[in-house]
């Protein structure tokens, strides 16, 4: 039973887990990267997009000298995707969850936060202007945010991330109760009996 509710712990992990982070990442390729808060200042991009850059990914790196951000659950940014005069992505985000960001260097204390501001469907032929601000988070030591698109990327299933963690749940729950009760008892005849004669007898 530990082994069959290992596998379901597993499983959970990489349905609720591994794939989206996968999806996130690595699916599609990336068109580029652009800088759009440096020395203080934000601002805009101007990208030129095709119709075969769709479904296109927007993701976003914060620099911040810090371990972690922490916004309690308040806004770090804001970004907005416009073309042909009509918005087509606006997204808030807040970087809470990213448990593991990159090292910029050895040498420095900086690392770099990543969150997806959202997936743009279809994609039109012509310029897409990307704004990039701050929200109301405060006390964030940014240094840094560049804008990273990827063309062609995969969706993630929205039902993922809840089967995902649902059998991550029941695999955990099962290990935990298999450990507890799946103990046998110390058979008491497993010892020999106490010597009745000599030294040591009763």
């Amino acid at each position: 039973m530990r082994s069959l509710f290992a596998l379901i712990l597993l499983i959970g992990t990489g349905i609720g887990v591994v794939y989206p982070w996968a999806m996130t990442n690595f699916s599609g390729r990336e068109i580029g990267t652009w800088r759009v808060y440096d020395q203080g200042r934000f601002k805009p991009v101007t990208v030129a997009l095709s119709a075969r850059d769709g479904p296109l990914r927007v993701l976003v790196d914060l620099t911040a000298r810090a371990e972690r951000i922490v916004s309690q659950q308040r806004t770090v940014l804001t970004l907005t995707a416009a073309t042909a005069g009509r918005t087509v992505l606006a997204s808030t985000l807040q970087f809470n969850h990213s448990d593991n960001p990159r090292q910029v260097s050895p040498q420095l204390p900086d690392r770099i936060f990543r969150d997806e501001a959202g997936l743009i469907p279809t994609v039109t032929t012509g310029p897409y202007v990307f704004t990039v601000g701050p929200g109301d988070a405060e006390g964030i030591p940014m240094r840094a945010v560049d804008l990273v698109l990827r063309s062609a990327a995969g969706e993630v299933d929205r039902r993922a991330r809840p089967v995902g963690f649902s059998l991550m749940a029941a695999g955990l729950a099962g290990l935990v109760l298999a450990f507890r009760f799946g103990r046998r008892p110390e058979n008491p005849n497993s010892q020999p009996p106490p010597p009745h004669w000599g030294r040591g007898s009763n």
